[in-house]
């Protein structure tokens, strides 16, 4: 029993046993909204019983379904506007990080995570690049690997 509800809408035809459910279901209902083409359908007696009864049935168009996710999304922008990561957004909201980053895409938020550090300093590679030092003396005198050395430099 829901009584803090005073209106429904119905996708179905209105019965005598649909009435009684609402009523039963609703105690402080005030309106049933229906599609047109539903309302055309409904007895006219039925309506009348439903207006002594202080309930007004309407025609009310309701298309498209309701986002499901409309608070949870709320919760994973408010996250990242705070500097929370996809991870750990998805623990404090118990649910998947590909979901958290679903949400964000399903926003257009162009919000991208910071999960991603350099191992290694790419300015000091450059620079060290500019001094005139080879690619071979960089990575010994950085100790990283000559690849990564050459990645960093072809890669502007």
């Amino acid at each position: 029993m829901d009584e803090d509800v005073t209106s429904v809408h119905i996708t179905k035809g209105l019965t005598s046993s649909t009435i009684l459910d609402l009523i039963e279901e609703y105690p402080n209902l005030e309106e049933i909204t229906c599609c047109p083409s539903i309302f055309n359908r409904i007895s006219k007696n039925y309506i009348d019983a439903l207006d002594q009864l202080d309930i007004t049935v309407s025609k009310k168009y309701n298309w498209g379904a309701k986002s499901k996710y409309s608070s949870l999304e709320k919760d994973v922008l408010d996250l990242v506007k705070k500097g929370k990561k996809a991870k750990e957004i998805a623990g404090l909201l118990d649910i998947s990080q590909n979901k958290v980053y679903y949400l964000l895409r399903k926003n257009k938020q162009g919000i991208k995570f910071s999960n991603y550090s350099k191992k290694h300093d790419h300015e000091e590679v450059k620079s060290l690049k500019e001094e005139g030092l080879k690619p071979k003396d960089i990575a010994s005198k950085l100790d990283i690997p000559l690849r990564t050395v050459y990645y960093i430099l072809n890669n502007k």
